[in-house]
């Protein structure tokens, strides 16, 4: 699929799952702006990139950081919106989770996607064209034990998306959801050492236990995300759809 002529804008662009997005997008011909906290790696993506690449800072659970980003933007078409910005937040029983922490986790989570959305839909609706890609995850829809915030802030962008769709799929904008599994990399890691900790076992053990859920026996990359993504993108009548892309993990 080509997406010449159409730019991507990508929160949580340089790392991880946003890095590879945006990656996969820029391949596909698209012109990309990806979005963060932090300026060094957003910076390093776009080196890596080349032509057809931006970078902006931005906190986007803060109102005023995205009101700046989209005034930075005013002069580009942004007809592509991931919000894949979000954070892991704390591994522990609800009853030792502080109300900050849990706060913090709904403010990027949840309240970054409401925000990002509020800034950026009105535009698309007006040209009556439009895609936007929630990243949620499968840990919305399935129990992992000591991660209330993480599993309910995944859950609330799932619902987001679902109604979002309805209130501006008739001006011809579709807003999806895409869901990956466990993906290998650096947080994977954290929460298999942390596991490993907690139960007295080996961080392999803890891997083993957690891949064997999955019907492929494994974790998902970073870079099929990515192509889940822009395939996404290749299907014109796909609208308020959760992709989950696990590895089985839910099947």
């Amino acid at each position: 699929m080509s997406l010449a002529g159409r730019t991507a804008l990508v929160s949580g662009g340089g790392n991880g799952l946003g890095a590879a997005i945006a990656r996969a997008l820029h391949a596909a011909g698209a012109e990309v702006v990806v979005t963060g906290r932090r300026p060094e790696p957003l910076a390093e993506l776009v080196e890596s990139l080349g032509d057809r690449a931006d970078w902006r800072t931005c906190d986007v659970s803060d109102s005023a950081s995205v009101a700046e980003l989209a005034d930075s933007l005013s002069d580009r078409t942004i007809s592509i919106l991931v919000n894949n910005a979000g954070i892991a937040g704390p591994v522990a029983p609800l009853t030792e989770i502080a109300e900050a922490e849990w706060d913090e986790v709904f403010d990027v989570n949840v309240r970054g996607v409401f925000l990002m959305c509020r800034a950026f839909l009105p535009a698309m609706v007006e040209r009556r064209q439009g895609d936007v890609i929630n990243v949620a995850s499968v840990s919305g829809k399935r129990p992992l034990i000591r991660r209330t915030p993480y599993c309910a802030s995944k859950m609330a962008v799932i619902g987001l998306t679902s109604t979002l769709a309805y209130e501006v799929g008739p001006a011809g904008v579709n807003v999806n959801t895409l869901s990956p599994g466990p993906v290998e990399g650096p947080r994977m890691e954290r929460n298999f050492r942390l596991e490993a900790e907690r139960t007295g076992s080996s961080e392999a053990a803890a891997r083993d236990a957690f891949v064997s859920r999955a019907a492929l026996g494994r974790m998902v990359t970073a870079e099929e995300v990515g192509a889940a993504a822009v395939a996404m993108l290749a299907m014109p009548g796909l609208c308020g759809a959760d992709i989950d892309l696990s590895a089985g993990m839910v099947a």
